[in-house]
């Protein structure tokens, strides 16, 4: 391996006492492919064991805390019936090595009637995401948001006897927690909404059950995170002025890291144009040291990853890569990394391991990942 790289494969310990062996996180990636029910197939699991040798740790695709959470093919962490399902997903990624942390969410006003059996999806307050066709969430409850509490708690303590190493909160990409936090989706009066103060209350309340569930059932140490997405170009939406004051909290919280959710690494302001500083470096530096930032987002070489360590963030999580390269780990660590693929041929989909359905799922959505013919 290039000496350039070893910062790369140090070790980091968390804020909790959990030990990961290097800086490099397989990112969250939908796979599509549970059952119905949200147990975990075959095919998830040689997915995951065909690439994650020799990560850091291993954040799988999102798990949903109710069943009125769901989308098609995700996991479910919504039930005790569930535990044995995801104990066998943790345990596949822990038998090739890296730390297996659980995303946990609720997919909010992006569900819909077909994926919830007829059911009018929810969320922070009756306003519909912003693209055509989509359908009007219903305003939940103020005992339905305190429910929603307590299954973000029970979901955690079903990852802990499932045998994960930790749970990632999914408060980004546009999903419930975020549908909160925004200034957008939520126009509620009440405790849940109007004021910054008042919008982080969801997060922080779901922050608080994760903790308590950790506190209660944790028999070792276990890593807490966080995934956000830094700004919303709509009007009114997330500033990075509110993220800021969101991750402080988080720090406050005791939380082991932030996930900072964005396309590329790189990535300035979505809002101002002229604010060309990496958002996740202007994040970790609000921070600070001790609150440990992952960047995230078209990381391809190792020379993405490293450079995104320059930006002083210690973690990094390759997502769409590792789905196009399994081997990216072990090119790197032979000094192979010329021969990293950097696109997906119709000939490398056995080798891929790919489950049939996120196949389709990437091959719906062009320009997403490298395809050619």
């Amino acid at each position: 391996m290039k000496p350039k790289y070893n910062p790369l494969f140090e070790p980091f310990t968390f804020a909790s006492g959990v030990k990961v062996d290097n800086r490099l996180f397989m990112a969250p990636m939908t796979t599509n492919s549970s059952f119905e029910n949200g147990m975990v197939t075959t095919d998830e699991k040689d997915y995951y064991k065909r690439r994650v040798a020799g990560l850091g740790a291993v954040v799988t695709s999102c798990a949903q805390v109710m069943e009125n959470g769901r989308f098609a093919g995700s996991l479910s962490a919504a039930s005790d019936d569930r535990i044995d399902s995801l104990a066998g997903l943790a345990k596949t990624i822990q038998d090739e090595g890296p730390k297996a942390i659980l995303q946990i969410f609720h997919v909010g006003r992006l569900g819909s009637k077909r994926t919830l059996r007829g059911e009018q999806p929810v969320s922070a307050s009756a306003v519909p995401i912003d693209f055509e066709g989509a359908e009007v969430p219903r305003a939940l409850t103020d005992k339905e948001v305190r429910e929603l509490v307590d299954a973000f708690g029970q979901a955690t303590r079903r990852a802990i006897q499932a045998g994960f190493d930790g749970i990632e909160l999914h408060g980004a990409n546009n999903y419930l927690i975020q549908q909160f936090f925004s200034p957008h989706s939520n126009q509620r009066e009440d405790h849940w909404g109007g004021s910054l103060e008042n919008r982080m209350n969801f997060p922080l309340a779901v922050v608080q059950a994760a903790k308590e569930a950790i506190q209660t059932y944790a028999e070792k140490p276990f890593i807490f995170g966080y995934r956000i997405s830094p700004e919303e170009i709509k009007e009114p939406g997330i500033t990075i002025e509110d993220t800021l004051q969101l991750v402080a909290k988080l720090k406050e919280q005791g939380l082991d890291y932030s996930h900072v959710s964005t396309n590329k690494w790189t990535q300035g302001s979505v809002r101002d144009l002229y604010e060309t500083r990496p958002v996740v470096q202007r994040i970790q530096e609000h921070v600070g040291k001790e609150f440990p930032i992952i960047g995230v987002g078209s990381i391809i070489t190792p020379d993405d990853a490293v450079e995104t360590m320059a930006l002083g963030v210690p973690l990094v999580a390759i997502g769409r890569e590792l789905v196009v390269e399994p081997d990216w780990i072990q090119k790197v660590k032979l000094g192979n990394e010329t021969a990293i693929r950097k696109k997906i041929k119709p000939e490398y989909r056995e080798d891929l391991t790919l489950p049939d359905a996120m196949w389709e799922y990437i091959e719906s959505r062009p320009g997403w990942f490298p395809i050619v013919d």
